[in-house]
């Protein structure tokens, strides 16, 4: 069975420093789902540039592209995934919300953005992923006091029902030095949801 990575990101807002432009080269990506708030043509083009198949969702400060959609489904192999940007979701990032939205786009997988901070887990079956923000962007009432938002993204691979997320950060250590780390996380549709 064939995989190819999806790239899942989003809340660029800051594009000059899209620190991750080296580690994402044209030709290894299928996919792209971009959860909106891209906010400038040059990082559409980037984007682009990278896989063939591009898709985005509108964010809430994606004014000059008024026709894009709130949300989309794609299919990867027997996974139905979600995407939103999230400022649609009410309260935002609420896990019993986000639930809800998953349960009425009929999905396994939903991804959404709006918090600026990498997340991801299980709930009654479903996997919930925001990728955070690829240039760490800064956001109000999300963070606790003091923390600074770590740029992020993320690549899926799918192959049947088994989703591997490779979480990809930008930290800083204690001498100010930036290393990515990358973690990975998989999820499994359960057999009595792939029967259904």
């Amino acid at each position: 069975m064939s995989s190819r990575l999806v790239l899942v990101i989003g809340d660029l807002f800051i594009p000059d420093r899209a620190a991750f432009k080296k580690l994402l080269t044209p030709g290894k990506i299928g996919q792209v789902l971009c959860l909106g708030n891209l906010t400038d043509k040059e990082t559409y083009e980037f984007l682009r540039e990278l896989a063939p198949d591009l898709q985005i969702v509108k964010g809430n400060f994606d004014v000059d592209a008024p026709n894009l959609a709130l949300s989309k489904v794609v299919t990867h192999g027997s996974l139905r995934i979600g995407f939103t940007h999230g400022h649609s979701i009410i309260p935002p990032g609420d896990a019993d919300s986000l639930l809800i939205s998953a349960r009425h786009m009929d999905v396994d997988v939903l991804l959404w953005g709006g918090t600026h901070r990498f997340e991801a887990y299980e709930l009654e079956g479903k996997f919930f992923v925001n990728p955070g923000s690829a240039t760490g962007a800064l956001s109000t009432g999300w963070l606790p006091d003091g923390e600074e938002p770590t740029p992020s993204f993320c690549l899926m691979d799918v192959q049947g029902d088994v989703l591997v997320l490779y979480v990809y950060q930008l930290k800083t250590d204690a001498n100010g030095v930036e290393n990515v780390g990358v973690e990975k996380v998989s999820f499994r549709k359960s057999s009595n949801q792939a029967a259904s």
